[in-house]
């Protein structure tokens, strides 16, 4: 039988065991970019409308409207897979400045806003590495440089932190990092479990003033599904104070509903819904289409010096109104075509004399009651 509790002084007693306080002792020295306050966190969320409304938008307006200057941001997807690419470049060409960045599982989409100064201050775990592709000479510029202001975490210590705050508390508890130079130069701090005395790494709890997820599809309310790997969006989702969602095609609210499982994002959490047809390239979206790994190459390669990454910035997004224009520049639809038979593991050639590939991008256009 457990033995019962009584509270004494702020201090939980264990009859007939031994007595712990929780105390602070050790952490790290770097600078805590967002408040851990849930009453904070908690006062907004009780604002937030959740109402079964049309939230459809286009990217311009989603940046206009929840992406100002100084906000602290938040990117879904894994490395260069599923990432809201489209909204990326819209945030560099409108050239938003002095953004706080959640770097968890970060690749193109840092280098990009790298490019374009849009960063100052960054919670890191994973940002200068684009796997197999090699390192971004780019993005360690602008950290190893100073411009960028970080802190350093694990991936999952992030993780603990989005899902602290997505249960509306001020803190995680996990036992990872301690023993590690990332303790120090994280804004965690070690504290002794009141129960056994183990030593734990608080995680300050995280909600980012706005998310971007790209997802496979979702209705005009928001209710959005992922097929494969989901990272920690579902976390990050319900920890944001406002949620953006690009879709690689809007569904009928009633095919949502015949379905409600597959629903990994409910609409209450979603502020915007933009149907973005290939929105995740030059990125892989699963199921959907391969990333162009010659164009990330590219992406690269310019990066090894400012004023050719500059140029390619110049030609591939500030000179592209929109995000169509881009993929037009990158090749256009024959190029979607191969990207979506690599990832189909199909015989282009052989299909090329029966057809299509793939139908093209369909979007849904009703009026849902």
């Amino acid at each position: 039988m457990v033995p019962p509790m009584v509270e004494s002084d702020k201090v939980w007693h264990f009859r007939g065991g031994r007595s712990r306080v929780m105390k602070s002792a050790i952490g790290g020295d770097s600078p805590l970019f967002m408040s851990p306050d849930p009453d904070q966190a908690r006062a907004f969320f009780a604002t937030k409308p959740r109402a079964l409304i049309d939230k459809r938008t286009t990217v311009a307006e989603a940046v206009q409207r929840y992406i100002p200057d100084g906000s602290y941001l938040a990117i879904g997807g894994f490395g260069a897979v599923r990432i809201p690419t489209a909204v990326v470049h819209e945030i560099v060409r409108v050239g938003r400045k002095d953004l706080g960045f959640l770097g968890h599982t970060s690749t193109h989409d840092f280098d990009l806003l790298c490019a374009g100064r849009c960063v100052a201050r960054v919670d890191v775990a994973y940002i200068v590495g684009l796997e197999a592709r090699g390192l971004s000479a780019n993005a360690r510029r602008a950290v190893e440089s100073g411009e960028i202001e970080v802190c350093e975490w694990t991936n999952y210590s992030l993780v603990v932190r989005l899902r602290a705050a997505a249960e509306g508390v001020p803190f995680g508890v996990a036992r990872c990092m301690v023993g590690t130079d990332t303790l120090a130069r994280s804004a965690a701090k070690v504290i002794e479990c009141p129960f056994t005395g183990v030593k734990l790494v608080a995680l300050p709890a995280l909600w980012p003033d706005v998310a971007v997820i790209h997802v496979h599809e979702a209705d005009i309310f928001g209710n959005c599904r992922i097929r494969g790997i989901s990272i920690s969006d579902l976390e990050l989702a319900r920890a944001a104070k406002r949620l953006v969602i690009t879709a690689e095609r809007l569904v009928p609210s009633l095919d949502i509903r015949s379905d409600p499982s597959r629903t990994v994002i409910p609409y209450y959490l979603v502020d915007a819904v933009i149907a973005v047809p290939f929105g995740s390239y030059p990125g892989n979206m699963p199921y959907e289409y391969f990333s162009d790994e010659p164009h990330l190459m590219r992406w690269l390669a310019a990066g090894k010096d400012p004023e050719s990454m500059e140029r390619f910035v110049d030609k591939h997004i500030r000179h592209n109104e929109t995000f169509e224009d881009y993929l037009e520049t990158c090749g256009g639809l024959a190029r979607l075509k191969e990207l979506q038979a690599l990832e189909s593991l199909v015989d282009l050639d052989a299909e090329r004399a029966e057809g299509p590939v793939i139908p093209e991008p369909v979007v849904a256009n009703e009026a849902d009651p």
